[in-house]
């Protein structure tokens, strides 16, 4: 059994986000190999308490390396740039614990999981003679600036100081730089990554998104008889989200029978006043932060999931409407991009927001004219879910690992 020494800051059961993804692919991977887990300590207890009921938890020893609360506030405070000071503190504290499990310990295996941006890479690969894979990494090169339309002045002028220290990171960056070269295998988390890694390091990445697919097993509902097309759209109502894109194309249709359904958290306020002015209000209905079951039950009841963000990983919504059937129209960026393919879903290139509600709309009123084409996508999804498996996805892992043992 190969023996992997895995680096995640984040990792928790029943948990999304960077801890779902790292404690995914560590309950997987340990179906095949022995893990030697270095986390952060928050989510000690709960690891803890459920290790021992899984199977394969015997395969799974973790290292806990804790910070501070007020080091945990700065990290759940997406974009406090404060965090990365004590991070990377973390990485080097990490790297002393992982040369002492090497010392005591037969590793095969040096894997930097998370957390998948790739300004840290960490301090696992200056432990030699072990190969070293890192990923999957997030690399994208910008945040696309054409889509701030209607942000405001601080966030655009945020939005372009970060594209501008990305680039120069990507550049510069000394241990990006000496991680990349000493990695046998960096796996980019979308083709975006790749396209990153090619362009400024001049090596192929292998495509494995981070984030994968729990198999659900929902009978296919014929909908075809439905007056109404219920286009679902899921996600927290920022810039990066895109819901005035969302609204303007639902008014673009100019279709009094498309029913656009609004679930998520934030200022709802300008949105509906959006939804007034566009002369669309009727056809929305807004729901709020519902329970995770809600929303598969939305779904599940829907004929559409409209995800317009611009700026993801890759988004476990679109992975979750796939499991519920539910086709999907989107961008054909990011990890929803790689995800979705013309059996589940219709995908539009970034161009400019005023393209964008015309190609939006006029994919939502061809699926609202096809209702066949749509119960094909629906029936699309139920072997795409399983491509997109957290087993499919370790097996691909598995075979990376191999390779850089050979």
């Amino acid at each position: 059994m190969i023996s992997v020494l895995i680096n995640a800051y984040a990792c928790s059961p029943n948990m999304g986000s960077e801890p779902g993804m790292a404690w995914n692919w560590c309950v997987n991977l340990a179906n095949y190999c022995e893990l030697h887990i270095i986390t952060e300590g928050e989510f000690r207890d709960t690891i803890e308490a459920i290790l021992p009921t899984l199977p394969q938890g015997k395969n799974m020893h973790f290292y806990y390396n804790p910070v501070s609360d007020e080091i945990r506030k700065m990290c759940w405070n997406q974009g406090d740039w404060r965090f990365y000071k004590y991070y990377k503190k973390w990485q080097w504290k990490t790297y002393l614990m992982a040369k002492d499990i090497c010392q005591q310990t037969h590793i095969d295996i040096l894997h930097q999981l998370n957390m998948i941006g790739f300004r840290e890479p960490g301090y696992l690969w200056e432990i030699p003679d072990i190969p070293f894979i890192w990923g999957p990494v997030d690399a994208k090169e910008s945040f696309p600036m054409a889509y701030l339309e209607g942000a405001s002045l601080k966030t655009k002028l945020f939005i372009q100081l970060k594209n501008t220290i990305t680039k120069w990171q990507l550049q510069h960056a000394k241990r990006v730089r000496l991680a990349t070269e000493r990695a046998l295998f960096i796996i980019s988390a979308s083709s975006n990554s790749q396209h990153t890694f090619k362009k400024y390091f001049q090596i192929e990445s292998p495509l494995l998104n981070e984030t994968g697919c729990y198999i659900q097993e929902h009978p296919i509902i014929d909908k075809s008889k439905k007056e109404y097309l219920d286009v679902l759209w899921v996600g927290k109502l920022d810039f990066r989200k895109q819901l005035g894109l969302a609204l303007r194309s639902v008014a673009k249709t100019q279709n009094p029978y498309i029913k656009l359904h609004i679930v998520g958290g934030g200022n709802n306020l300008p949105y509906q006043a959006l939804a007034k002015n566009l002369g669309i209000e009727t056809q929305c209905k807004w729901y709020g932060t519902v329970s995770h079951e809600e929303v598969q039950k939305i779904m599940q009841e829907s004929d559409v999931f409209f995800f317009t963000s611009v700026a993801e990983g890759t988004p476990h919504v679109v992975l979750e409407a796939i499991g519920n059937n539910l086709p999907v129209v989107c961008f054909d960026t990011c990890g929803q991009g790689d995800s979705v393919n013309e059996k589940v879903g219709i995908k539009i290139s970034l161009s400019t927001p005023n393209q964008s509600i015309i190609d939006f709309a006029e994919k939502i009123n061809y699926l609202y004219q096809n209702r066949s084409i749509l119960q094909q996508l629906s029936e699309g999804c139920n072997k795409r879910q399983k491509e997109l498996s957290w087993g499919n996805k370790t097996l691909q892992m598995i075979e990376l690992y191999n390779k850089a043992l050979n």
